[in-house]
């Protein structure tokens, strides 16, 4: 793949009732070590932003999902990557087991204007300031 390739990847701003968000913590040996993200991953070939998100939440966190609000795509370039996440505002699927970290090293629930206090993937910060808009969740 070309440095110039861009990366199309999705992710899930979980929602509770009360507003608070869930974010995980990437493993140590992965790219971006020990930062907070939404979770999700890559888009495969021939698969849906939404297809996508589905699965990645099912291998990543054990849990189901109901996609309510697309929330856009946010392109940033890490340098050695570039990606394009396409991110989905998403709650917890009647009768779906919590969400458990599989892939992540630990994951907590958040108030968006509580984020800052984590080591946000750079690529999240967008995403964080849109839900900070009145009526963004």
């Amino acid at each position: 793949m070309s440095s110039s390739a861009v990366i199309p990847v999705v992710c899930a701003i979980i929602r509770q009732p009360d507003g608070c968000v869930l974010l995980a913590q990437r493993p140590p040996e992965k790219h971006l070590a020990l930062q907070w993200e939404f979770p999700g991953g890559k888009i495969e070939p021939g698969e849906s932003a939404a297809s996508a998100l589905h699965r990645e939440i099912r291998e990543e966190l054990g849990c189901e999902l109901v996609l309510l609000r697309d929330l856009g795509e946010f392109p940033h370039d890490y340098g050695a990557r570039r990606i394009s996440m396409r991110a989905f505002v998403c709650e917890l699927s009647p009768g779906s087991p919590p969400p458990v970290p599989r892939e992540h090293v630990a994951m907590q629930w958040i108030q968006p204007a509580d984020a800052s206090s984590l080591d946000l993937a750079a690529a999240d910060l967008p995403i964080l300031a849109k839900l900070r808009e009145p009526d963004a969740v």
